[in-house]
């Protein structure tokens, strides 16, 4: 009997609903027998998991200080996937990103702290953006695969830092450690309401990414060439410009993420710097469905779960990899709902599953 996946209707916002619930009520009966298979009781973790990611101010605080990364980078990842052009390189972004801030946070320290700030932010996103365009450049150039030349990137990114850590950066009063110097107090962004300003920040991009991709020319043609290249070109668009200005904004934008990284976070730059939100990004802008608004409430809900299953390896001495193992068991089980929205499985002439 032959089997095939085939693409479905598009789906009634309640089936969505439904299936999502029913993909959460699998990840949590999957994850409790895993974590019955441990030794502990499913309903405890669970409530410590909430507990530990909204439980106190300080605990909101650090899942907020969590989501603001995550937000900013999907936002720039869901302005090239709108295109269809697959960025799988905002691990190295936000790196490079870090390392522009860095640049200017070390050698112009003595300058006023709003003039530090300031050029830290523009130099973040010129070094992401430009970091971006070189795939950019090389797809529309000579059609190149973008995920692989921007995974590739990834690891030229990091490297980077580990040879300045190492080298040229090394900070003479480490005591012979690999460590970069920390920021002066002129380069650490202000605190408001306790969090760093870099949540204002990403809102603010919720809301101007949202109307540049819906309500403005250039959005537009993002959008159009990525629906049909075809189409766009039959319109008269510029194929070659509208990529470039895509990844420019896509990887400035999560090169903005590394700045704020670097001097509100770590407030110096590392190797652990993007901490792997570049990759966390893309799922959280699939899930969202390229919404910048519902990126703001799947970011949130990313940032609980990891804040969540920090919090239980203390609480119930729970090695890393086991609480690393029960947020993978979530996110495959909330993954693979989309699978159910987006396509049908036939068997010979008859739809099992599906819309």
């Amino acid at each position: 009997m032959r089997v095939r996946v085939v693409k479905a209707k598009e789906s009634s916002r309640n089936k969505k609903i439904l299936i999502q619930t029913m993909a959460i009520a699998a990840a949590l009966l999957i994850t409790g027998v895993f974590i019955l298979a441990i030794g502990h009781n499913p309903i405890n973790v669970y409530s410590s998991m909430i507990k530990g990611s909204f439980g106190s101010a300080y605990r909101v605080k650090e899942t907020i200080i969590k989501a603001v990364p995550l937000l900013i980078t999907a936002l720039g990842i869901a302005a090239a996937f709108r295109m269809k052009f697959w960025n799988i390189g905002a691990e190295g972004q936000i790196i490079m990103g870090a390392f522009g801030a860095s640049f200017v946070a070390l050698r112009f320290a003595d300058l006023p702290k709003g003039a530090v700030l300031l050029s830290m932010m523009i130099a973040a996103v010129v070094c992401g953006g430009v970091w971006g365009i070189i795939p950019g450049y090389l797809k529309a150039k000579w059609g190149t695969n973008e995920s692989i030349v921007t995974l590739m990137m990834n690891y030229i990114a990091l490297k980077w830092i580990v040879y300045l850590q190492y080298g040229p950066w090394k900070d003479p009063a480490s005591q012979g450690f690999p460590k970069i110097a920390n920021f002066a107090d002129s380069a650490i962004l202000p605190k408001f309401l306790g969090v760093h300003i870099g949540w204002i920040i990403a809102l603010v991009l919720v809301v101007v990414i949202h109307i540049f991709i819906n309500y403005t020319k250039k959005g537009y043609e993002i959008v159009v060439l990525g629906e049909s290249e075809n189409t766009a070109r039959y319109a008269g668009m510029d194929i070659k410009k509208i990529v470039l200005l895509a990844t420019f904004i896509s990887a400035g934008i999560a090169g903005l993420a590394g700045m704020i990284q670097a001097s509100a976070v770590s407030n110096t730059l590392n190797m652990q710097i993007a901490g792997g939100a570049g990759y966390t990004a893309i799922i959280i802008a699939w899930l969202s469905g390229l919404s910048a608004p519902w990126m703001v409430v799947v970011s949130l809900l990313f940032a609980a779960l990891i804040q969540g299953g920090s919090f239980i390896q203390t609480a119930f001495q729970i090695p890393q990899s086991a609480a690393d193992i029960i947020q993978a068991l979530i996110l495959f089980c909330v993954l693979g709902s989309q699978f159910f929205i987006q396509y049908k499985v036939v068997f010979g002439g008859g739809e099992v599953r599906g819309n």
